[in-house]
């Protein structure tokens, strides 16, 4: 039987009984790559109950082949160059390729191509390293469709540390990355709702954001038509003409810092978190919201915590929450005018909370669990939009947000951001 493996080059199974310790063994026998056109290697395990039974050894034989070729994932083994001595089954009928096509570097034939390279390199720097390996990578399947895979690998050393075979496996995650794939589009479509509400919103302001804007240039014309006047005496009254020039110079800055708001407003960008002092968004908003607030007879006021740790936070998003609130807030004292009030805490529990409150008629108590659902609104020309994106950008900050309401006193939302 033995003989005749070695001639077919087959896997051989068997069992013997060794004199010298009497004592029978179960022998399983495999063929494999090396320097040679082919060697054998043999995994040997002794049999409980001594003989072999009739119709083959012992119910406790240890295949090691046939564990290796059944078990769910696609095992390898590779020489401490990095070319592959051995895969399984699994491999073999993934890929729908040779054994003898695989082994050595055939298995680079059924990476993606977009994949090689970088897979190449690092399996490579492992290598050199000595030490574990994982990556993902897209594999080739019988039918030509590439799907993704999570590939690790770890070496076997010998008494002396050194490096004589690598192991590894490689496991299906394309349903991972499918997954990871469609968060990602998802992710992306939020983003542009956001920012459609946030042009959407400055749209609705335009008048306002004009009058606001209006107002600095007006002023600086006023103290440039004077600086000249003063110019023009004889002799020329220069203190005077430095105090409008200074003049022109704060309202030309307070107008580019309107503009600078709306432009962030307006500009489309993907996230980006930076450390921030969110005391300074909320001023940045009484900026912009100032003349609106006007509009109405609306008074801002806040009480803002002077110790507030800076957070790592997207400034643009965390604007958009404010401006939000602030604009709901407005819209809900346009007849009656009143307070607005926005305030920031730092709790004994290391979380910042931000609330702001109004003096309108407040929220319909049965609608309180709906606010924040999308295209659910309580303005006659709102979307429905607006408390939705606050509560995705709030909750995406590790976050949490909530609305409190007495009738006729008007609304507090909060919101919690943590600091770590």
């Amino acid at each position: 039987m033995w003989t005749r493996c070695c001639a077919a080059r087959k896997r051989y199974s068997g069992s013997y009984v060794l004199r010298s310790q009497r004592r029978a063994r179960a022998a399983t026998t495999l063929p494999r790559v090396s320097e040679m056109p082919f060697e054998w290697s043999c995994m040997e395990k002794s049999l409980v109950g001594g003989e072999p039974k009739e119709n083959g050894i012992s119910r406790d034989e240890f295949d090691m082949q046939s564990v290796i070729d059944t078990i769910p994932a696609m095992v390898v083994c590779a020489f401490p160059d990095g070319s592959l001595e051995f895969l399984n089954q699994g491999w073999r009928e993934y890929t729908g390729s040779r054994f003898e096509d695989l082994v050595r570097w055939g298995w680079q034939s059924v990476i993606h191509a977009d994949d090689l390279t970088r897979f190449s390199e690092e399996w490579s720097s492992a290598r050199t390293a000595g030490k574990p390996f994982r990556n993902e990578v897209r594999i080739r399947r019988a039918d030509g469709r590439y799907c993704w895979f999570s590939i690790s690998k770890v070496p076997l050393r010998d008494e002396n540390d050194q490096i004589v075979r690598w192991y590894g496996t490689a496991f299906d995650i394309e349903e991972r990355k499918q997954a990871e794939q469609e968060r990602e589009r998802l992710r992306q479509l939020e983003a542009d709702l956001a920012h459609i509400n946030r042009v959407s919103t400055l749209g609705e302001m335009a008048a306002s954001l004009a009058h606001e804007i209006k107002q600095p240039i007006a002023a600086a014309i006023t103290s440039s038509n004077a600086c000249l006047q003063w110019l023009a005496h004889d002799p020329p009254n220069v203190i005077r003409a430095r105090a409008a020039a200074i003049r022109i110079e704060k309202d030309g800055a307070r107008a580019a810092e309107i503009i600078d708001r709306i432009r962030s407003f307006y500009k489309k960008s993907p996230p980006q978190r930076e450390l921030i002092d969110i005391n300074d968004i909320i001023r940045e908003m009484l900026v912009l919201l100032h003349c609106e607030a006007t509009r109405y007879a609306i008074e801002m006021r806040t009480e803002l915590y002077a110790e507030l740790p800076k957070i790592m936070a997207d400034r643009v998003q965390l604007q958009q929450v404010f401006m939000n609130l602030m604009l709901n807030g407005i819209e809900a004292m346009e007849d009656s005018g009143g307070e607005l009030l926005v305030s920031s805490q730092l709790q004994p529990d290391g979380q910042l909370l931000f609330s702001v409150s109004d003096a309108g008629v407040g929220l319909p108590t049965e609608k309180m669990e709906l606010i924040f659902s999308a295209f659910n609104t309580t303005k006659s020309q709102g979307s429905g939009m607006g408390l939705a994106i606050s509560r995705s950008i709030i909750e995406s900050h590790g976050g949490r947000i909530w609305a409190a309401s007495k009738d006729g006193l008007g609304a507090t939302f909060h919101f919690t951001l943590p600091t770590k």
